[in-house]
């Protein structure tokens, strides 16, 4: 399974027998087959990208690797790496940006390795400093465009930090307005609108800690 949002719209890429009677069922998911042209594909995406009242869209394919394939060839890769980070008091840093809150994470330099992006990214988009990287979360993706209209998908590494409780320093050069620390229950009930990827992200966190 391939999951990104698009438009904050979750669109998935499933092998056929691994659709559900309850995804089939669901009248709020926008279920297809891969007809096995590309315009097909564009067309979904072109559907996310407007708004749809559609939850969700599947797209579902006997020959699992040639949809993926043929998905991905549509658009760019970048890759960025960051962290969901905690502090002593289990307190978690969030930020505010361009309208959404989100968590620090930003695009690889040359030669550095996804644990390296990830801790540069955080120290210089909160100030932070003594982070220590405990383990992956998982991955996320998302698309957007860039100015000359090129649709690129940003696949973000996520990792669980540490850090001693400090002041926050949010970076305005990355159009960050503001920086917190807050529990995630206090979060997730007083701070919207929240990208989904990030909900994604919290939520494999909190079924890590409770195994």
């Amino acid at each position: 399974m391939y999951k990104i949002y698009i438009n904050e719209i979750p669109l998935i890429l499933k092998q056929k027998e691994l659709v559900t009677v309850a995804e089939q069922e669901d009248s709020t998911i926008l279920l297809a087959k891969y007809t096995g042209k590309l315009k097909h594909l564009l067309q979904y995406i072109d559907l996310c990208e407007k708004g749809t009242s559609i939850n969700k869209i599947i797209l579902y394919a006997e020959d699992y690797k040639q949809l993926k394939r043929d998905f991905l060839s549509l658009f760019v890769i970048n890759k960025a790496a960051g962290g969901l980070i905690m502090n002593e008091f289990g307190e978690t840093l969030f930020i505010f940006r361009r309208g959404f809150w989100d968590m620090p994470k930003g695009k690889f330099e040359k030669g550095e390795t996804k644990k390296q992006t990830a801790l540069r990214e955080v120290n210089e988009e909160t100030g932070i400093k003594q982070i220590e990287i405990k383990y992956k979360i998982g991955v996320t993706n998302h698309v957007f465009k860039n100015k000359a209209g090129i649709r690129i998908i940003k696949k973000s590494y996520w990792y669980l930090m540490q850090c001693p409780k400090q002041k926050l320093i949010p970076q305005s050069a990355e159009d960050i307005e503001e920086a917190v620390w807050m529990t995630i229950p206090d979060f997730l009930s007083n701070c919207k609108p929240i990208y989904k990827n990030i909900l994604d992200i919290i939520e494999k966190y909190q079924n890590k800690v409770k195994v």
